[in-house]
């Protein structure tokens, strides 16, 4: 199993939170340690541990299985937070005062939910000195790399993890939860390529032939007729002209996606707040 490096309790980020804003957090970890609710902290406090890239961050993101989060709501609510389930597909919110805490179950396009592997490839950490397993490397370059919104590339984010963590990465589990979805993960390990060209031999060789022998058998195979834009699935701003005016089927959509109709809609709707 991958270890992060430097597992200590050490967090640098600490500094920058003031004492009431700390003291939330810790009472979210201690309270859900003593619940019994399986969780993983995932965010800047777990991607701070694998490749040592302070980062300033306005709330600490936990990861929970859908089914679990009910349970947690009720739980923080008898505490005197505030919740809320603010995306049915993906998100909520525990509130205390200004401070929040983002409970997520999935992705934002829909195509990653927080399953039992998830927790089966989890790492012991502390995090506010208090024990609480992260997010695996590998499922935090899964989630980063469908990450390319107008606003927000998580590309330098994936590049920094494979840098930080090529030797211990466990590739053929990356592969697999890739899936379909492959050529992505092909785009940026070219462009670790370019990104660092003495680095280049981090990724191993049979994984790059895997994905290239995948690429080959595809191109020879000719092209699918279906007419679907998978744009949707790495930007839900950027590809809706695909979807609104040149007759494309959003590949978010259930059956091929995740997500129904209404959630696509109230995700959509969410980005004029976010602007």
């Amino acid at each position: 199993m991958f270890q992060a490096a430097n597992m200590s309790s050490h967090t640098p980020t600490l500094d920058d939170l003031d004492l009431e804003t700390r003291a939330f957090y810790a009472r979210v970890l201690t309270t859900l340690n003593a619940s019994g609710i399986p969780f993983l902290v995932g965010g800047a406090y777990a991607f701070e541990r694998y490749t040592g890239i302070v980062r300033h961050t306005k709330d600490l993101d936990i990861f929970v299985r859908k089914s679990d989060c009910d349970r947690i709501f009720e739980l923080f609510a008898a505490t005197g937070c505030r919740t809320e389930l603010s995306f049915p597909h993906w998100l909520g919110k525990i509130f205390y005062k200004e401070d929040f805490v983002d409970v997520i179950f999935n992705a934002a396009n829909g195509n990653h939910e927080v399953d039992d592997i998830w927790f089966k490839h989890a790492v012991e950490a502390e995090v506010f000195d208090i024990p609480a397993n992260i997010c695996s490397a590998e499922e935090i370059i899964r989630s980063k790399a469908l990450i390319m919104e107008r606003e927000r590339y998580d590309g330098a984010d994936v590049a920094h993890l494979i840098h930080a963590c090529s030797e211990r990465l466990n590739w053929s589990h990356l592969l697999d939860r890739f899936s379909s979805h492959w050529r992505v993960l092909l785009s940026h390990l070219i462009l670790f390529g370019f990104i660092y060209p003495a680095k280049r031999d981090r990724i191993p060789d049979w994984v790059m032939q895997n994905l290239l022998q995948r690429l080959h058998s595809e191109m020879s195979s000719g092209s699918p007729t279906d007419r679907v834009c998978q744009g949707t699935v790495l930007s839900r701003a950027q590809y809706l002209v695909d979807i609104e005016q040149w007759g494309y089927e959003d590949a978010r959509l259930r059956p091929r996606g995740n997500m129904t109709a209404q959630e696509i809609a109230q995700w959509t709707a969410a980005i004029e707040e976010n602007h």
